[in-house]
Order: C-alpha cells, then sequence, then structure tokens
C-alpha cells in the first residue's frame, strides 16, 4: 500500500470513526450483558436488548474499512522507523518486522490505537501473567493461570510457558481451545510483545503487541492477530475485531491508575516482584532498565496492582 494513503486525513477519519463505532457498540453489548448477569435471570425482553446491539457490533465490524485504506502493523512499524530512532532501536523494528513478515500469511486482523499513558505502563501490563486473572476477569471468563512450566532467556528478550485453566464450563473460550492449555508469552525486544495461544486441532492463534513510545505521555498501540484456523474469514475476523476491542476496553482504566502514579524513578531489577509471574518483566528490567531512567520505576509499577 502506497504510505501516502495510508496517512491521508480522510483515511484516518474513515478508520477513526469505525473504531469510535465499535467501542460505542461494544459499550452497550457488556452494559447489557452485565445487567442480565447481574439479575440470574434472563427475561425475553432482557435477551432482546442484548441480541440488537450485538448484530448490530458485528454488522459494523463487517463495515470495517479495506485494508488498502488501513496500514497494518508492519506499516506502521515501518513508518515509526523512519522517524529519528537511533540505530539500536531500528534493530529492534527490524526484528519485529522479521517476525511479523513470517506469520504474514496468517494474518487476520489490524489495530492500532494512540493511548495517552506512558510506554512503560503498557509493557509492565503485558508482561504481568497475573492481569490475565484481575484486568481480563470479565472478556476471559475467570480465566487462572495455575502454574510457571518454563522460562527461557535470549540475548534480547525472553520466553516464559505457563498453564492456563477455564474454570467455568460456560466459559465461551471453550469453543476455541481446551481447558487447560500452555501459553507462550514472548519479548522479542523492548517493543514488541507476542502472545501465542494452542486451540483445536493443533492450531494456534498468535497476538503481537507493538507499543511504540511517542512521548513521555503517550504511545502508539499495534494489535495484529495471526491464526491457522480455517473456516468463514468474515465470522473469524468480527469475532477477532471483538475481543481485541474488549480487551483494550479493560485496559484503559488499568493503564489511567498506572499513568496517575507519576512513577519517575529509574529500573532498578532489584525492586520487583520476585513472583514468577513477573519474570519476564523483571527480564525486561534487566536488559532495558538502565536505559530508561527518565521514565516510571519499575518498583512504583509493582504498587500500583
Amino acid at each position: 500500500m502506497d504510505s501516502s494513503a495510508a496517512e491521508s486525513p480522510i483515511h484516518k477519519f474513515r478508520n477513526n470513526i469505525w473504531i469510535l463505532g465499535i467501542f460505542s457498540l461494544l459499550f452497550g453489548v457488556v452494559d447489557r450483558a452485565i445487567t442480565i448477569y447481574s439479575d440470574n435471570y434472563v427475561s425475553a425482553i432482557e435477551f432482546l436488548q442484548l441480541l440488537i446491539p450485538t448484530i448490530l457490533l458485528l454488522g459494523w465490524l463487517y463495515l470495517k474499512p479495506e485494508e488498502d485504506w488501513v496500514s497494518n502493523g508492519s506499516e506502521q512499524l515501518q513508518q515509526y522507523r523512519e522517524k529519528n530512532l537511533s540505530h539500536q532501536d531500528k534493530v529492534y523494528l527490524s526484528t519485529a518486522q522479521a517476525r511479523m513478515d513470517e506469520l504474514q500469511a496468517q494474518h487476520k486482523i489490524s489495530q492500532c490505537y494512540v493511548l495517552p499513558f506512558p510506554y512503560l505502563c503498557q509493557i509492565y501490563h503485558l508482561l504481568n501473567l497475573k492481569h490475565l486473572e484481575n484486568v481480563h476477569s470479565f472478556s476471559l471468563g475467570n480465566l487462572r493461570v495455575v502454574g510457571i512450566s518454563d522460562v527461557q532467556p535470549t540475548a534480547i528478550g525472553g520466553t516464559v510457558s505457563f498453564q492456563t485453566v477455564l474454570d467455568s464450563p460456560m466459559n465461551v473460550l471453550r469453543i476455541w481451545r481446551r481447558p487447560v492449555v500452555e501459553v507462550d508469552l514472548v519479548l522479542h525486544t523492548p517493543y514488541m510483545v507476542e502472545l501465542s495461544v494452542p486451540v483445536y486441532g493443533e492450531k494456534r492463534i498468535i497476538i503481537i503487541f507493538n507499543v511504540l513510545p511517542i512521548n513521555e505521555a503517550e504511545h502508539e498501540f499495534l494489535i495484529d492477530i495471526y491464526s491457522d484456523l480455517e473456516g468463514p474469514k468474515f465470522l473469524l475476523q468480527a469475532l477477532l475485531h471483538f475481543a481485541a476491542c474488549l480487551t483494550l476496553f479493560e485496559d484503559l482504566p488499568y493503564l489511567r491508575q498506572l499513568a496517575n502514579r507519576n512513577l519517575l524513578h529509574a529500573f532498578r531489577s532489584s525492586q520487583s516482584s520476585g513472583h514468577q509471574t513477573m519474570w519476564l518483566f523483571r527480564r525486561f528490567v534487566d536488559l532495558y532498565g538502565s536505559n530508561r531512567s527518565s521514565q516510571h520505576s519499575a518498583n512504583q509499577l509493582e504498587s500500583a496492582r
């Protein structure tokens, strides 16, 4: 795609309207779902009130601007590389680009946001396994992290493998995966995190998060989802868009809480939590903490949990 087209104001406006519509309809769906859940009884009227915004949301997702009109994560990375970055940061972005190119044949959706929170808040959130249980308790149906099975450091990151359990027989995630599976969380670079989840039929859903600092108070957040799942492409894309928007909707209050802490000290590896669920964040601190003295401290981030 021509990068100039991606930068066109009308193209950006069209995409922003689409994203705003998703959040508006998503709020309606979540509000109705919470109301029904709290009543412990579903009347015909309540079911209809939930069904209508759900159908509208699925229809709105179908109206997503064509890929030719919207930059995907790879193109956003390329545009970011053109900024005045250090040589090392460009190497990190090239590493991220190579991994995304490797998965390109399985690419399903892309989402891009500019969030008014420091870059480090997002990194801390992504690398804290316990956030799957508390911050995302609604969207993941009270999923539980039950154990760390393996950790593997790399030269510029690391991998942690952990087991998750779906306790509830009504958990919607059972459509995709077994009740107990081993999930991989990978820190590829200081800007890229990968979450790899096994699903039925030896397939996987892989989510790539790129967190690109804009300034000390903002970052660009890129979400790219890949999968070798088979089935109707539109239905799969609609479900993945819905899931990505819902989890981001859950993220915002927590990210705001972290940002409001006004954390000003440098990273100190010894100040980070010793819990195994924080191993990957400690790895991040060990590798990159000393280079981010102007950003929030890991110790104060810990106190915000």
